[in-house]
């Protein structure tokens, strides 16, 4: 329709699903995910391990928290008019912008393209929230007076940043990072958006698996290499097929169980949200590995075969331990089930120290968790 009333959607609204316009901004925010991930395999093939990860972490936090601002808000007030579909091509034109600007940003410090493109998208959702609080009136439109308020003063920040001296823009960036995650902690008081429990789970299991996708297009690279050569067959395969037994583990553990039932609340959901930065920039930076092992294994990678291994085994290993602590220990029963993923992570990481079978070992160590973690669940239903 051209124009609809922004008012809040029913929390408990039935059948409530992704709408085809989240799934092709969720595609478009993956340009800006293959890019940081792009980055990181440059900088560990050449050696820069410490620029790298903390390069790859700023950027991914830009992807990251943009996209959550954006699913929750939709979550409550999602419309599907002219007006906000527009808002939305304008977040997305955003988003653009800012994979322009990651290499600048990742490599030479230089966040002018990104910075402009993360305050089109905040700007598009400023206007949003304004929108919201037209149509609402008390609690609900102070909170999204507060939400519009609060992104207007993180924009400011952001530009100090651009005219801060190069060796403060770290610093300052932690800061800027501690102010956007206060905004929503702090609108939330006041009053709790109506977001849907079952729908924001489900964008949270898209996003994840675009993300894993990208491990996916790791191990295919892995593929195409050892057919180019041949001479290096052997230590090629092994990476491919152990990244794709990852992939598929990480997919199977993270769905394993419904999510939704938990996150009923801001009290569950806002630790189970913003700990998502942890699943999904480690999800990403698995196949960032898989693509230095694979440099490594072609002699192109200036790093050893262990630091080569860390690259896959350290973010898989934060995966698994993640997913547990944020939602699957909720709902283990006894000790074995809970201890599962917690010891396949420590597992998975003592894998690096396997030489050139170590991604290969990861893979077999992530389908076997899987495998006794289906067994345990169903011998305690049996004898439930």
């Amino acid at each position: 329709m051209a124009y609809v009333p922004m008012t809040a959607r029913s929390p408990d609204e039935g059948h409530r699903a992704a709408t085809p316009l989240e799934l092709f901004f969720d595609l478009c925010f993956v340009v800006a995910v293959a890019q940081a991930g792009a980055r990181l395999v440059h900088a560990l093939a050449e050696g820069h391990v410490g620029a790298g990860i903390s390069g790859y972490l700023f950027v991914f936090f830009g992807v990251f928290w943009a996209w959550v601002n954006f699913s929750w808000f939709s979550s409550a007030y999602d419309t599907d008019d002219v007006p906000y579909r527009i808002a939305v091509l304008v977040q997305i034109a955003g988003v653009l912008v800012y994979a322009a600007g990651v290499p600048r940003a990742f490599d030479s410090n230089d966040w002018t393209i990104a910075v402009i493109g993360y305050l089109v998208m905040r700007a598009a959702l400023t206007a949003q929230w304004l929108r919201a609080a037209v149509g609402e009136s008390g609690r609900a439109r102070r909170a999204a007076l507060f939400y519009a308020v609060g992104l207007l003063v993180c924009q400011c920040g952001w530009v100090a940043l651009l005219v801060a001296p190069a060796p403060a823009r770290h610093w300052l960036f932690l800061v800027m990072v501690v102010a956007e995650l206060s905004v929503p902690m702090i609108a939330e008081r006041y009053h709790q958006t109506p977001w849907h429990a079952h729908h924001i789970v489900e964008r949270y299991g898209l996003f994840t698996l675009i993300v894993l996708g990208e491990t996916v297009s790791a191990s295919t690279v892995a593929v195409q290499s050892a057919l180019d050569e041949e001479e290096v067959l052997g230590e090629l395969l092994p990476i491919a097929a152990g990244a794709l037994l990852l992939v598929f583990a990480a997919w199977w553990i993270y769905f394993a169980v419904p999510a939704h039932e938990r996150v009923t609340d801001n009290r569950a959901a806002i630790p189970w949200g913003y700990g998502h930065f942890a699943i999904l920039g480690s999800a990403a930076a698995i196949g960032a590995g898989v693509e230095v092992s694979v440099e490594q294994a072609v002699g192109k990678a200036h790093v050893s075969l262990l630091a080569a291994n860390l690259g896959v085994t350290v973010p898989a290993a934060l995966f698994l331990a993640v997913v547990w602590l944020l939602h699957a220990r909720h709902f283990k029963q006894g000790a074995a089930q809970q201890l599962l993923l917690p010891v396949a992570a420590l597992a998975v990481l003592g894998c690096a120290w396997t030489g050139q079978q170590a991604v290969l070992w990861a893979g077999l160590v992530a389908a076997a968790t899987v495998a006794l973690g289906v067994t345990l669940r169903h011998r305690a239903r049996s004898e439930a």
